[in-house]
This record gives C-alpha cells, sequence and structure tokens, in this order.
C-alpha cells in the first residue's frame, strides 16, 4: 500500500470505531402507562424494548394483589372463595405483618371495611356513624387473618384485605427486579408516585425526585414542588392527606383511616416520604407515619438508621414546617 494512504486510512479506521462504538451505546427508554388505578413511568438504559417484561411484571402483581380486578387472588379472598396465594401476595402478607407488628397497628390490611365505610376504598361508602364505626373494628385486625399451607385463615369471613397502601410500591420493585435480571445499571421506576431509582439519570447524574407541597388538591392539579431529593439505588414513597379527601358538613377527612380508632386521622402530619432499600417496605411505612404522626414516625426512624424519613407538618401559623432525618 502507498504509504500516504496510511494516515487517512488510519482515521477512517478510527471514525469507524467511533460510530459503531457510539451506536451501540445503549440509549435512554421511557415507558409509560396505566396500572393498578393509577399512571407509571420507566426510564431505563438498554438497547432493547423490555416493554412486555415490564407490563408483565406489573399485570402479575395485579393479578395478585388488585381488590378492583374481580379474578385477583385477593378479590377471591375477599369473596371467601377457595384459592391458594402465589408467591407475590406470600411475600407481601409477610412483609406487610412484619410493619404491622412494628407500627403498633398504625400499618393494617385488613381495615378495608373502615375505608370503604368512609368513601375512601373499593365499595361505595356509607353514612357514618359511630354505631357503624364500633361494628366494623370488630372486623380489624390483622392479628386475625393468617397465611397457612398457601390459603389464608380468617377469624370471621367477613374480614377483608386491602394492600393498596403496600402493592404499588411492590410492584415498584418487581419491575426493578426485571431491569435488574437484564443487567441495566441506570433505571427509574415509578408507580403512582411509588419510586425505585439505580444509577444515574442520562445526565450522568443521580435521579431528581421532586415532592409536592402539601396544598389541598383533590384534582391533583397543583405540582408545585417542596423540594427534589437527588437519590441513587434506593426506593422512595409518599403518603399524604393533601389530594384524596372531602368535606361534609364543613368537616374535612382525609383518606387515612387509623384502624385503632376506625376514623380519620386528625393531626399535623400532611406528608410522609420515606426512602428504604425496598419500595414495598417504604410504600407500607409511609402509610403508617401518616397514621402515627410526625414525632412516632421520626422515633421510628431513629430506632431504624436503614429508613430515612422526610416530613411535611402543619405550623400553627397556617403554613408548615419541614422535620426529616436526611442529612
Amino acid at each position: 500500500m502507498n504509504k500516504r494512504w496510511h494516515l487517512p486510512f488510519l482515521l477512517f479506521l478510527i471514525v469507524g470505531s467511533i460510530i459503531i462504538i457510539s451506536e451501540n451505546k445503549p440509549s435512554y427508554r421511557t415507558l409509560q402507562g396505566k396500572i393498578f388505578g393509577t399512571l407509571y413511568t420507566v426510564t431505563y438504559e438498554h438497547n432493547e424494548d423490555l416493554q412486555p417484561q415490564i407490563v408483565a411484571a406489573m399485570q402479575a402483581v395485579d393479578n395478585s394483589l388488585s381488590p378492583f380486578n374481580k379474578k385477583s387472588i385477593i378479590t377471591h379472598i375477599n369473596n371467601n372463595d377457595s384459592v391458594c396465594v402465589d408467591e407475590l401476595f406470600t411475600e407481601v402478607f409477610c412483609t406487610a405483618k412484619q410493619i404491622y407488628s412494628e407500627s403498633y397497628g398504625a400499618f393494617d390490611p385488613t381495615v378495608a371495611p373502615l375505608v370503604n365505610a368512609w368513601g375512601f376504598g373499593f365499595k361505595k361508602g356509607e353514612d357514618v356513624s359511630a354505631n357503624t364505626i364500633d361494628s366494623l373494628r370488630t372486623l380489624v385486625g390483622f392479628d386475625c387473618i393468617d397465611l397457612k399451607d398457601k390459603q389464608i385463615v380468617k377469624n370471621d369471613s367477613r374480614i377483608m384485605l386491602d394492600f393498596s397502601a403496600i402493592a404499588k410500591g411492590y410492584g415498584s420493585d418487581r419491575v426493578a427486579y426485571v431491569l435488574d435480571s437484564c443487567g441495566i445499571k441506570n433505571y427509574m421506576v415509578e408507580i403512582g408516585g411509588e419510586v425505585v431509582v439505580k444509577g444515574h439519570n442520562r445526565n450522568g447524574n443521580p435521579w431528581g425526585i421532586g415532592i409536592t407541597k402539601p396544598t389541598d388538591d383533590s384534582l391533583s392539579i397543583n405540582q408545585e414542588l417542596q423540594t427534589v431529593l437527588r437519590l441513587t439505588d434506593c426506593a422512595i414513597a409518599t403518603s399524604g392527606n393533601y389530594r384524596n379527601f372531602y368535606y361534609k358538613d364543613g368537616v374535612k377527612y382525609a383518606h387515612t383511616i387509623d384502624p385503632r380508632t376506625g376514623y380519620p386521622v386528625q393531626h399535623s402530619l400532611l406528608s410522609a416520604t420515606v426512602i428504604a432499600d425496598n419500595c414495598m417496605r417504604a410504600d407500607a411505612l409511609a402509610t403508617a407515619f401518616m397514621v402515627l404522626g410526625v414525632d412516632s414516625a421520626m422515633a421510628y426512624c431513629k430506632r431504624h438508621p436503614e429508613i430515612e424519613g422526610y416530613f411535611i407538618v402543619a405550623a400553627d401559623s397556617g403554613s408548615y414546617e419541614v422535620q426529616s432525618t436526611i442529612e
């Protein structure tokens, strides 16, 4: 070969290599849709479209745990049909039992009859009276239900289960498991505000997760942020009383029902955000903290240093303040 061609030829090889490398570099993909009666967004860095696997993972959770799915396992259980639970149901049930114990009953998946009575559940609400609440409280208590040989055993056939306060977080975990199984290092999974993040975003930074200001907003119109947390390799979930509520006879009723009293909570905690190593736990704890209030929530985080909490609390002046374990 003529030596005059050596340099251009080498440049061609180098440029060609750069083009090939660039073409093979994974790109960030975003998948959006509806599941569990809410919206989801999954962003991940990968060469292949993983929509079928992602949707299948979420649908499996819906088929097991959704009380709105007439064919789900939990619906069969609530209807007292004979049914064996699957591994997904078992994992959520056992975690729920643990958090029920740790929260002294503040987190209780058998609260469904009370949630329904107050108009926030999967059945139509009713006119609530003290007698109604006292009657329904006899059907509430996670220690009155157990799992034996893949079947649910109830002390009373009228007891119902509702895993809505843990299932979305678990759904995010299941999608994250699919992405991990494919060797994906960078992703964000969000289902109805329950989030799992790993690695970094397309800009090479930790993922930015916004926490909405707790303004009364039953139509979910307000998107003003209180703060943005920069996170990676963790799960985050938020529960609040500023969106799902109603007024009756001048009284505000929020969707967080205290299983121990039968009534909607009435305290200063407006929003509880929890950071944990998995979203199932973060989701359940966020609900438990909304029942317990900020002092007990902060105390829990101190007893469990692996859990971080960010709490927005109503102040006497009509404004609000933040209490947090996040440094």
